[in-house]
């Protein structure tokens, strides 16, 4: 466990990614009984405490005050109001714990500003692979935070994949527009491309499972190989041969240029969410 060891990690919020978190805290070996969690919801509630043998409640200032890591896993758009709420309960006992952020968008001043003084916290932005402990994070830290926080925030983030230390915050923004929104973009292109299949006379499931090993296989050897994406582009694409026929259609229809827009459009829309 290493950095996590011993320590008491609250999750604000049992959504998706509270739930992804709980299921990757408990595989890396932290113990049931160190991880809780609240949620608005009873159903989801039973859910997860049932489906994690977790501690799930609805009160989040019991949970900030048996916590020595609270996870802020809501909605960008109720951060104020639930650390508002929050704040006006426990008062400066608020600012014990490391607090650990992954609302997109929403900035370290501003985290800091709705929490007592001195709050140590950490801003993150995971994404939707983590349900599957495969995701992709960046994290960046307040002045506040000590190199230990930071070192319990990439621990806690790499029991749900690989985790980045941002050396500045205005690169989460970046981050959002790639690995968070990212996900969407791959499933459009494994849509696109099983359709493609079927129009080419492949069933349905098959061409599915093909599209989808095909993006699996790519990304695991683009990572564990070491080489550039346009080597292994290369690698497969013969003069005159049937790949770069394919490619040249990609390159035609605007790929490249519609997915640097994409990127750019996510990102910006992240840095108006804290406006």
């Amino acid at each position: 466990m290493g950095a996590l060891a011993g320590l008491r990690i609250g999750l604000l919020g049992a959504g998706a990614m509270g739930e992804a978190l709980a299921g990757g805290l408990l595989a890396a070996g932290v113990p049931g009984a160190l991880v809780r969690a609240t949620d608005p919801v009873a159903a989801r509630r039973e859910q997860v405490a049932r489906a994690y043998g977790i501690e799930v409640g609805d009160d989040n200032a019991v949970l900030v005050q048996h916590s020595d890591v609270v996870v802020l896993a809501v909605k960008p758009g109720v951060v104020a109001a639930v650390l508002e709420a929050l704040v006006e309960r426990v008062g400066a006992a608020a600012a014990q714990p490391l607090w650990v952020s992954i609302a997109a968008g929403i900035s370290l001043t501003r985290l800091a500003a709705l929490l007592p003084a001195g709050a140590r916290v950490v801003r993150a932005m995971p994404n939707t692979p983590a349900l599957v402990r495969a995701g992709a994070t960046a994290f960046a830290a307040n002045a506040a935070a000590t190199a230990a926080d930071r070192a319990v925030a990439l621990a806690l983030f790499e029991s749900v994949g690989m985790a980045w230390e941002a050396p500045d915050e205005r690169l989460l923004d970046a981050v959002t527009g790639l690995s968070g929104s990212g996900p969407a973009y791959v499933f459009v292109f494994l849509e696109a491309l099983a359709d493609a299949g079927v129009r080419a006379g492949l069933p349905r499931d098959v061409a599915h499972r093909l599209a989808c090993q095909t993006t699996f296989g790519a990304a695991k050897l683009a990572l564990e190989s070491g080489l550039h994406p346009g080597q292994l582009k290369d690698r497969v694409t013969s003069p005159g041969g049937t790949t770069i026929a394919g490619l040249a259609r990609l390159e035609a229809g605007g790929l490249r240029a519609a997915i640097h827009d994409a990127v750019e459009a996510a990102a910006r829309r992240s840095r108006e969410l804290d406006s």
